[in-house]
């Protein structure tokens, strides 16, 4: 059994999510970081993806509870949201949860680990990463589309017209 760690990077410099591998064989991951410290957590492609249905959900209540706050934007720049080496998940994540701090206007993606057989829950470790608004909104729109890659047409094996030579 291994040590129960417990983080809380507060406030988060960055936050982002990727994958490494080729298409079929990839591992994706969340890394966040605050004052140098960097922590990398595995995670499914799954979890991504529900993730950011939760999220645009969470974010949709905190609107609502407090609509005095500005939108959370989503736009990323591709190359800053590249995972930072070295890519080595402290753990494997079994369950993400979801906070807020609305006096610090922060929130908080809760990662807790997979807990085998027989391990008592509060044994998982844990980290929390808190971040922006914009800063959570963003990993998930780019962890949608970096589930989302390594399954397009070609890699199907679809017929593409426009890579065949033919012209219209």
């Amino acid at each position: 059994m291994n040590e129960r760690i417990e983080l809380d990077l507060r406030p988060c410099d960055f936050l982002t999510t990727d994958a490494v591998g080729p298409p079929g064989e990839r591992v994706f991951y969340i890394q966040g970081g605050s004052g140098g410290e960097v922590v990398t957590l595995t995670v499914e492609k799954f979890q991504i993806q529900t993730l950011a249905v939760a999220v645009e959900q969470f974010l949709a209540e905190i609107n609502e509870k407090f609509p005095d706050l500005s939108e959370a934007l989503a736009n990323y720049i591709e190359e800053e949201m590249r995972i930072q080496p070295p890519v080595t998940g402290l753990f494997r994540v079994g369950e993400l949860g979801l906070g807020y701090d609305a006096d610090e206007d922060l929130v908080a993606l809760v990662a807790r680990e997979v807990q085998g057989e027989g391990e008592a829950e509060e044994d998982a470790s844990v980290v929390r990463y808190w971040c922006t608004r914009t800063q959570l909104r963003v990993m998930v729109n780019w962890g949608m589309e970096v589930s989302a890659r390594g399954r397009s047409i070609e890699t199907l094996g679809y017929f593409d017209p426009r890579k065949n030579g033919h012209k219209h």
